[in-house]
């Protein structure tokens, strides 16, 4: 099965019902930029008039980070691919118009070499056998590829040999990690880990700074478009040079990061996830960068505590999940009051019920809203907004 670029120009991906993944592939490029445009405007345009959504030139192959999934049909054939749309169904793929051709090709590999190892997959209902899934990272500046081989047991016969046999087949894979997740779940990762190759982490270049990306941190998945969309959030920020930014949500401190490199005087970073802020404090290091520092915490509560401070930032960047904020950290936002809103959404629905709560409940001004195009052929919509504080 494949999903190639021809294919799309003919309409005819042959997994396009199955899968579910491009929910927007019956339309062409163009006219999924105008669906996108009229959603946002729908949800959006009673704050302020968006601007027009910035697209990719290529729409293809911008997927860094890609999943499969591995099992045995009844024919005794090993099958990967992604799993049908709200089920448990495999549905068989080697290549895909949105995933980075590099990350499939490895993954085709792996599936083959299984057999001369004899090496089993995994199966869910009996809870035995070996590969579960692979994950697959890419710097698509360095060049660095990252192979995950998600198991469900610690045993790896002939392991060094089928590292091997992979690393010199892709030598462009610098470090391979068997992560061991044994428990009937939906989570693709486990939380035990072995590095069998390489250093455990790859690193990539984004908006000129340097980031250390590892099996569980997150990391923008389309990098062309992520540049796009920071390099306007720092836009909208308006950085002098002497004011405290706090990067909410921060992840592995990517865009508080960029912000630090590129106009901040002084950039504070908070990140639930430990991992993240491990990853985090190392990307700091690893751009010589004096002038920012990391927190692990829940962002909500961090407001809290900040809010009560005397010391206030300038500039409050906010990257909330899909579900959006709280009403615990916008109400804290409202209280600590800094000059300059910037917020990253990936969902313009619960993006416009949060500025609905700050609308309602404070004198910020939503000055300017940017739709970006962060994931074709899906309806996923990023969009940066920017509000200002409106002076007594």
């Amino acid at each position: 099965m494949s999903n190639t670029k021809e294919n799309i120009k003919r309409g005819s991906c042959p997994v396009y019902k199955k899968c579910g993944g491009c929910q927007l592939q019956n339309l062409t490029y163009t006219d999924q930029l105008s669906f996108k445009q009229k959603k946002v405007e729908k949800l959006l345009s009673k704050f302020c008039k968006a601007d027009k959504i910035i697209g990719m030139n290529t729409p293809y192959h911008y997927r860094n980070k890609v999943q499969a999934a591995f099992r045995t049909d009844k024919n005794g054939k090993i099958i990967s691919g992604v799993y049908q749309s709200g089920t448990h169904h495999i549905v068989g793929i080697d290549e895909c118009m949105t995933e980075d051709v590099t990350a499939d090709k490895i993954i085709v590999a792996v599936r083959k070499t299984l057999k001369s190892f004899k090496l089993t997959t995994y199966d869910e209902d009996k809870q035995r056998g070996f590969l579960r899934h692979i994950l697959v990272k890419r710097g698509f500046a360095t060049n660095e590829v990252m192979l995950v081989l998600v198991t469900g047991t610690p045993v790896f016969p002939s392991k060094n040999n089928f590292v091997k046999a992979i690393t010199k087949q892709f030598p462009e894979i610098k470090t391979v990690v068997q992560n061991i997740n044994p428990y009937r779940t939906n989570l693709v990762l486990g939380d035990v880990q072995k590095v069998l190759y390489g250093k455990g982490y790859i690193e990539d270049i984004l908006c000129g700074c340097k980031f250390r990306i590892s099996p569980k941190s997150f990391y923008q998945i389309n990098p062309v478009q992520t540049e796009v969309l920071y390099n306007k959030a720092i836009e909208f920020a308006n950085l002098k040079g002497k004011e405290t930014v706090l990067d909410t949500y921060c992840g592995i401190g990517t865009i508080g990061i960029v912000a630090a490199k590129h106009g901040a005087g002084e950039v504070i970073g908070v990140e639930l996830n430990k991992d993240a802020v491990k990853d985090a404090v190392q990307n700091a290091r690893a751009n010589n960068l004096k002038n920012i520092r990391f927190y692990q915490g829940d962002a909500g509560e961090f407001m809290e505590a900040v809010a009560e401070e005397s010391e206030k930032p300038d500039v409050v960047f906010m990257d909330p999940p899909r579900a959006g904020s709280d009403e615990k950290f916008l109400s804290s936002l409202i209280k600590m009051s800094p000059k300059t809103v910037v917020y990253i959404s990936c969902n313009p629905e619960t993006l416009s019920r949060d500025l609905a709560y700050i609308d309602k409940n404070s004198t910020y001004k939503i000055q300017k809203i940017q739709p970006v195009d962060m994931f074709p052929h899906t309806a996923h919509i990023e969009c940066v907004v920017v509000m200002s504080r409106k002076e007594e």
